[in-house]
């Protein structure tokens, strides 16, 4: 391979790794948010950010392409040798890069460029999804600010109708006056996770501002085990009973199996 040819090969996978990955980056986040679906992984009100600097950014991918190929790395210095210094900058660098050391940057370079690579092609081939039933389990029961201070603000509302399973979930958690809620009718959906021996727990993921916060929500329900598979999204129409201990559940009047809504997320 002529030098000439390498000069170029590299310049073409720096250029990849540099604007090529993230005009391809750019253009999946605009396409998630144009189809909706951008909400799987970030919060509703922060979808018109992301998308905005995805236009900053396939912008500015555009723009660097108009350079001549190799001069992303050109940052305006005189590498000529009419300075004297010029010479001995040359031969220390020469002494310091040590062939042993270029080839572990060069590998490095690659392992770093085929990982990055990986991800965005991974990106595009594999359909949006949400967060798995397996996760929300896993996260059930963490102490969360989720919970925190959530019967003095769940006092303070009127109408519990707007509640949704994150809402109820901060009550059943904290409440020290459950007598407050016994009573109280609910419309909720979610997705079934194992309960206790005579129910299962109704249950939806709470995010605040991405994925990476997702905090879950459960809830009591009293049906039988049985009837609805580990998974499942369900609507539940009931009312909220305090037991003999004061703890809380739903008894449902109503229990209808549906599909996975198009977003599954409270916030």
């Amino acid at each position: 391979m002529s030098e000439q040819t390498a000069t170029r090969t590299r310049a073409l996978a720096t250029r990849w790794l540099g604007v090529g990955l993230a005009a391809v980056i750019a253009v999946v986040t605009l396409g998630l948010g144009v189809t909706g679906r951008l909400t799987l992984y970030i919060s509703p009100e922060t979808v018109w950010f992301a998308c905005a600097a995805a236009v900053v950014t396939l912008a500015g991918a555009i723009w660097s392409c108009t350079l001549p190929l190799g001069e992303e790395g050109d940052h305006g210095h005189d590498h000529g040798h009419g300075h004297g210094t010029d010479v001995s900058d040359d031969a220390e660098s020469g002494s310091s890069a040590t062939p042993r050391r270029r080839s572990l940057a060069g590998v490095g370079a690659v392992t770093g460029g085929v990982i990055a690579s990986g991800v965005v092609i991974a990106a595009l081939v594999l359909p949006p999804a949400s967060l798995s039933v397996e996760l929300a389990m896993s996260r059930a029961g963490e102490q969360s600010a989720l919970f925190a201070g959530s019967d003095t603000v769940a006092l303070g509302v009127a109408d519990t109708s707007t509640f949704g399973v994150g809402d109820w979930a901060s009550v059943f958690a904290t409440s020290t006056n459950t007598s407050a809620y016994d009573g109280a009718p609910v419309a909720l959906t979610g997705f079934v996770t194992p309960g206790s021996s005579d129910g299962v727990n109704l249950t939806r993921l709470v995010i605040t501002h991405c994925v990476i916060d997702a905090q879950t929500a459960a809830l009591p329900v009293t049906v039988d085990p049985d009837d609805y598979p580990t998974g499942q999204w369900v609507e539940v129409t009931g009312t909220v009973r305090a037991d003999s201990n004061g703890k809380l559940h739903i008894e449902p009047t109503d229990v209808v199996a549906i599909d996975e809504p198009g977003d599954p997320y409270e916030y």
